[in-house]
């Protein structure tokens, strides 16, 4: 059933607005993915702050024109879906990983920021740490020298307490 020109207008806009919205879009093939198995994926990369639309390919190609994402134009061929995110790795670690669960799922490319990435590259870009990861790392090595600056200030006052309390002990 072809789409009304007015509805074609509507959904470009959207597919514009995903575009300049996201840091990064993960093109993926989804041929024979049941119901089920693609809801599936929606909540695992909705989990992870990313979304996945299945793209009307000619659409896609328009809307992608003049963004930073143009490169990837010759990538929607075929039953393609489009795994966004705003944080750098979130979509390609979730793609990548329900991808190696189940060979439906084919990462074809995709794009971060202006590079363009080719299989491998998602796989590069989904073994990477997320943003949350890195600033759990940052908070980690910021506490440890003041956790181990506490404990160190706190032995020898515990030292000192100690050595009181068993002067006091032996002068009663």
């Amino acid at each position: 059933m072809a789409m009304s020109r007015q509805k074609k207008e509507v959904e470009l806009e959207a597919y514009k607005a995903r575009f300049e919205e996201n840091e990064t879009i993960i093109v993926t093939q989804y041929s024979g993915l049941s119901v089920s198995q693609m809801t599936d994926l929606r909540a695992r990369l909705r989990e992870s702050g990313a979304s996945f639309k299945v793209t009307k390919n000619s659409l896609a190609q328009r809307a992608l024109e003049g963004t930073r994402f143009e490169g990837i134009k010759d990538l929607f061929k075929g039953p393609v879906g489009i795994a966004t995110s705003q944080d750098p790795v979130a979509a390609a670690k979730v793609a990548y990983e329900y991808s190696k669960e189940n060979e439906k799922l084919v990462l074809i490319g995709g794009a971060y920021g202006e590079r363009v990435l080719d299989p491998q590259g998602v796989e590069a870009l989904a073994k990477m740490p997320s943003i949350d990861e890195v600033r759990a790392t940052i908070v980690m090595l910021i506490n440890s020298p003041a956790s181990k600056l506490a404990g160190a200030i706190k032995a020898p006052a515990g030292k000192i307490a100690g050595a009181v309390k068993t002067i006091s002990e032996k002068a009663e």
